[in-house]
């Protein structure tokens, strides 16, 4: 495995949209189809023509006297299907995007409260890709999420970097993200890109986002430019808590 010293060249939120994102998973259907990556919106905006609607949290009643909630308060969001869970930051905000969801699917997008994507989650797609190049890589955070086990697999949260040294241009050399996956943890020398899926009935399921050390949304913590000081930002360690708290409902 290659650890990779700098990326002060890593890649910019368009590129790693269209890159990462653009050829793995597709909706579930009647029989196989080529698989595409999961689309997962500009780091800086949600679509302004999706139809997105906020998506109220699950909580219990509060008890009297209990103190108004704060910024550093959880809530637990139930997925419009009531089959999964997660808990998020109170501040933060869970877009349904369920009209771009695959047929019977999930879609919803986590955003701060600056309105940066954080994350997006969706269900009843097919996972799945051909590997056809293997790459150096970073795994630069791995833990296991046993609430998500299916079929004697456990899957991982990851937070990983492949890197691209026949591109030319340095702001598509890096291709970073972070989410759930079912495949084994890289090893060797090299890896095949990018797939972040998870086994879920009745195929499977993606919960991640992308990290782009470029973006500008207001709110980001100041200096923050390679993924090695993104680990150690309380945004990062936030998003690592929601989306390992990622389980069946009312588990």
């Amino acid at each position: 495995m290659r650890r990779l010293a700098a990326f002060g060249t890593a890649a910019s939120a368009g590129f790693l949209v269209a890159a990462l994102l653009g050829a793995c998973g597709a909706p579930a259907g009647p029989g196989p189809t080529s698989p595409s990556m999961p689309t997962v919106p500009p780091l800086t905006s949600a679509p302004a023509s999706s139809g997105a609607v906020d998506v109220p949290p699950t909580e219990p009643p509060s008890a009297p006297g209990t103190p108004a909630p704060t910024a550093a308060d959880w809530q637990t969001l139930k997925t419009p299907d009531g089959k999964l869970e997660f808990d998020h930051p109170a501040e933060w905000t869970v877009k349904d995007r369920g009209a771009e969801a695959a047929p019977g699917g999930v879609f919803l997008e986590v955003q701060n409260a600056g309105g940066k994507s954080l994350a997006t989650l969706k269900t009843n797609v097919a996972p799945g890709a051909e590997c056809t190049q293997r790459i150096p890589y970073s795994v630069l955070d791995l833990v296991q999420v046993p609430a998500l086990a299916q079929q004697g697999v456990t899957p991982h949260f990851i937070f990983e970097l492949r890197l691209y040294p026949a591109e030319k241009d340095p702001t598509k050399a890096n291709v970073m993200a972070y989410g759930i996956s079912s495949a084994p943890k890289p090893s060797g020398p090299d890896a095949c890109p990018i797939f972040q899926f998870f086994t879920w009935p009745p195929s499977g399921a993606s919960f991640g986002g992308v990290y782009n050390p470029f973006d500008t949304t207001p709110g980001n913590e100041p200096f923050v430019d390679t993924p090695e000081a993104y680990l150690e930002t309380s945004e990062y360690q936030d998003i690592r808590k929601m989306i390992t708290s990622l389980r069946p409902a009312g588990q």
